[in-house]
């Protein structure tokens, strides 16, 4: 496949789908700002946050594929997480598991420099961000190494990571 899009990637992948995430600050968009402003999500009313993500995680999980994301955070967090961790409601109700790991305890893991997505232990997406969290450009990649390395680094920080209901902001 040489498609780098998301919604092809996971449609194709047949057991796992991992996402690794490392940054403090993403770019703004307008769900964070509305936030910011004191929006709150109404969490019963599905049709208003549910989206054509939530519906490719939730039939992949649906195909027998697991779909896990793991989040290296500082701590005290930033606003911007703060934030994810509220939205990752979403993420969970399509089935997606989420772990966050407090980078202070994540000193003696060797973790990739960049935010990926492996499916099926076979290809990554590599996600590239500027300073401020700006998105820049995806890449794919099936090197075997690469793929085994960053795959590896994921499954150690998945290990120590604690789930979504257990964790709590500070």
């Amino acid at each position: 496949m040489n498609s780098t899009e998301f919604n092809d990637l996971i449609a194709d992948a047949k057991q796992s789908a991992v996402h690794l995430e490392t940054r403090d600050n993403y770019f703004t968009n307008p769900r964070f700002e509305a936030w910011q402003r004191g929006h709150r999500v109404d969490w019963a009313d599905r049709a208003a946050w549910w989206r054509p993500f939530h519906q490719q995680i939730g039939d992949a999980v649906a195909r027998g594929v697991s779909v896990r994301r793991a989040r290296v955070v500082s701590e005290p967090v930033t606003e911007y997480i703060r934030w994810e961790h509220y939205v990752t409601n979403s993420n969970v109700a399509a089935g997606e598991q989420v772990r966050w790991l407090p980078r202070r305890i994540a000193t003696d893991l060797l973790l990739p420099a960049n935010d990926f997505w492996i499916f099926d232990d076979q290809l990554i997406r590599v996600h590239h961000f500027s300073g401020n969290g700006d998105w820049l450009d995806k890449e794919l990649r099936d090197d075997p190494r690469v793929v085994k390395s960053c795959s590896a680094a994921f499954e150690k920080v998945w290990e120590r990571a604690i789930p979504h209901d257990e964790y709590e902001i500070r």
